[in-house]
């Protein structure tokens, strides 16, 4: 292949991508910020969107809304990628500025984020609902005073027994044998993100609910 051939491969790949257009959705991924909790339970939103962002070459590294923010093509719909900064528990702030700037309605916020009710590695879509007892996607209710944005729900497993103390245990890690479920289930999570974006939640449900 000639050096014009490579440029017209490049040119015609080029324009066959999506343009550049004004955010439509919201993709964002909760955990808490600093080393201290990296790896951690809760984080397993942070962490789809780093598994994410490893495989693609796409960025989350401005610092916009409270929150690393960036800019991307994602199932076929230009997206804000958003890391809220704020603790967990504040989560609502960065995602409410975010929508009111691009004037994003809640049914085009997704949300990924753990869930302690299911196994380490499972998967759960919705498409609105309650908060489940967790107090980042809780904030994100009353900050957007609506509960009808789609989430992923990631499986980081229920406290090992009754008395265990909820925060101790969301702030704990995996054990080795819980990341090999774990790591692949990080990847699927936002292939299901994806199909939401792409197909609606009822239809990334119906394909991803219960895989691990």
């Amino acid at each position: 292949m000639s050096v014009f051939d490579i440029f017209a491969k490049l040119d015609a790949e080029k324009s066959a991508r999506p343009a550049a257009g004004p955010v439509e959705w919201l993709i964002v991924g909760l955990g808490n910020p600093g080393d201290k909790y990296a790896g951690t339970r809760h984080n397993a939103g942070f962490r789809a969107l780093d598994s994410y962002c490893a495989r693609t070459g796409q960025k989350i590294d401005r610092l916009k809304f409270k929150a690393l923010a960036g800019e991307g093509t994602f199932g076929g719909a230009r997206v804000l990628f958003l890391k809220p900064q704020t603790f967990m528990n504040l989560s609502g702030e960065a995602v409410r500025e975010a929508a009111d700037f691009y004037k994003i309605p809640p049914e085009r916020v997704l949300v990924l984020f753990d869930d302690i009710s299911l196994d380490v590695g499972r998967l759960r879509v919705r498409a609105k609902g309650s908060a489940g007892g967790q107090n980042g996607v809780k904030n994100i209710i009353y900050q957007l005073n609506s509960d009808a944005f789609p989430r992923v729900k990631i499986g980081v497993g229920a406290k090992p027994h009754p008395e265990y103390d909820l925060a101790d245990w969301v702030l704990s890690r995996m054990t080795d044998a819980e990341e090999k479920l774990f790591v692949p289930a990080l990847e699927r999570a936002m292939q299901a993100a994806e199909d939401i974006v792409r197909h609606g939640a009822a239809h990334a449900a119906q394909t991803f609910n219960g895989q691990a």
